[in-house]
């Protein structure tokens, strides 16, 4: 698989967006009588795929390293896969993005719910994933039971998904009310939830997951409906593109696509609303202290400093004191053999401790095998620091034996678990370990890698070339030589 991640053309939808190819469409059509060209051909000539879609964590948003999110990771593959460039149309709504496939302004619509309203304009393909909607409120407030009869009115955008949803609920029942706005979107109203400025909302449940980690007072009352598809939408009067679409993602390897879904879902649920107020209560009172260190020692060792903030924040809490029930010491709960490998004189130091994890992180990213590409690479980098990387290997291997992908993190963490089980680690060459663990570990750095790169703002510190490492000394045993592990 190509990589999935690199910068594309990025239009914002307006009535000047396209003109000039409308007007070239439209000087074709005054000047032939020949039958229409398919859509598919038309594209082709292009050169280029128009994706309308809309800033969201589940779909496309721009990231520290480019645009990034599923549905742009998926439509970049597909334009790919019919050697086109990949042009990004941001719609406000899903009722914008239809009516910009329908009108030929963009070529298909991403991340759209199939509504029985949206179905009468466009065609699908199947769903490349599910959502279900959900009632949100703000801790403290009462639970509301049922959506009708509230004190105060569910505030939704206008034309998404959950307005469309409601407007077929009240065909059941007329006396169901809410509000719609134009001026906020699903994130936007989810915040003004969590402050107290609206009651209630209906939000996508992806949504709901992934913004309760930045505002832990968002609380679900239930569920409003069966679980709703989400997938590719094509204009209904021509099938040429939607025919390729559909095969490329019959064709599509599933553990590709487990992987890209792995990528933006699999470990928003890692942290519990608890954990999430207890890190950004500790971000403001014990971050300070240490993000300097932090952000120099990342700087050094060629790594993202909230990456390795956040492995800092799993094993310690970033308390220097924190000893572990197996003896492990210090802010980054290293072993004394490996505190000796990398020449930590006091594990108790923090600006030791996080120096040497720096670059006990990076020795191990270069040392896992050269197949393993990002982002796999940085959570097997993860795992193998939680348990060791010739553990890491073990799972590795069962995963291949088991006929999945050893590269991908997706399939080799659903693995880490057989190594508690006798019947897989006496198979494997360094026995027995807690894959459950590591599997929680790297989720949880996952979710508070986020969580800082949000409330930090995204602030990142450049990554110039770092000196040469000064070669270790040899009495201490290296960590990463996996005949003799000290992990």
């Amino acid at each position: 698989m190509k990589r999935l991640w690199p910068s594309a053309i990025l239009v914002r939808a307006g009535p000047a967006a396209g003109l000039a190819v409308a007007c070239a469409l439209l000087l074709a059509a005054l000047s032939t009588c020949s039958p229409r060209v398919p859509l598919l051909q038309r594209v082709q000539t292009l050169g280029t795929l128009r994706v309308a879609t809309f800033n969201s964590p589940t779909t496309y948003y721009e990231g520290a390293t480019g645009p990034v999110g599923f549905e742009y990771d998926l439509t970049r593959e597909f334009a790919e896969s019919l050697g086109l460039k990949h042009e990004i149309l941001v719609a406000e709504s899903d009722r914008e993005a239809l009516n910009l496939v329908r009108t030929g302004r963009a070529h298909l619509g991403a991340g759209l719910t199939v509504t029985p309203e949206a179905k009468r304009v466009a065609h699908f393909t199947p769903a490349l994933r599910s959502t279900v909607l959900q009632v949100v409120y703000r801790a403290g407030q009462p639970r509301p039971k049922i959506l009708y009869g509230l004190d105060a009115l569910p505030l939704v955008p206008t034309d998404s998904a959950a307005a469309q949803a409601l407007r077929e609920l009240k065909m059941i029942n007329p006396s169901l009310t809410w509000a719609e706005t134009a001026d906020f979107g699903a994130e936007e109203i989810l915040y003004r939830v969590a402050n107290g400025q609206t009651d209630y909302t209906v939000t996508p449940s992806d949504l709901v997951a992934i913004n309760q980690r930045y505002y832990p007072q968002l609380r679900v009352a239930f569920s409003l409906a069966d679980s709703q598809d989400v997938g590719w939408a094509f204009a209904p009067d021509d099938d040429s593109l939607l025919t390729e679409a559909l095969a490329f993602l019959d064709q599509l390897d599933p553990r590709v696509l487990a992987q890209v879904r792995d990528r933006y879902f699999g470990h928003v649920s890692k942290v519990g609303q608890y954990g999430a107020l207890v890190l950004a209560t500790h971000t403001q009172t014990r971050l300070p202290r240490y993000r300097k260190v932090f952000e120099e020692a990342a700087a050094h060792h060629r790594l993202d400093w909230r990456l390795l903030a956040a492995v800092g924040y799993q094993e310690s809490l970033w308390d220097p004191a924190a000893v572990s029930p197996t003896g492990v010491r210090g802010l980054m709960q290293i072993t004394t053999s490996t505190a000796e490998f990398l020449k930590i004189e006091n594990r108790l130091d923090p600006a030791q401790s996080i120096r040497g994890a720096a670059r006990y992180l990076q020795r191990i990213h270069a040392n896992l095998p050269v197949e393993i590409a990002e982002p796999d690479r940085t959570w097997m980098t993860l795992a193998a620091y939680n348990i060791g990387i010739g553990h890491l290997l073990d799972a590795r291997d069962i995963t291949a034996r088991q006929g999945g992908d050893p590269s991908r993190w997706v399939e080799v963490r659903s693995h880490l678990p057989l190594l508690t089980q006798a019947k897989w680690h006496r198979k494997t060459r360094y026995g027995y370990a807690r894959g459950h663990e590591a599997v929680t570990y790297v989720g949880n750095i996952r979710t508070y890698y986020d969580m800082l790169s949000w409330l930090t703002g995204g602030s990142q510190v450049a990554k110039d070339s770092a000196p040469e490492e000064e070669a270790p000394r040899e009495k201490p045993k290296d960590p990463l030589n996996i005949n003799s592990p000290v992990l």
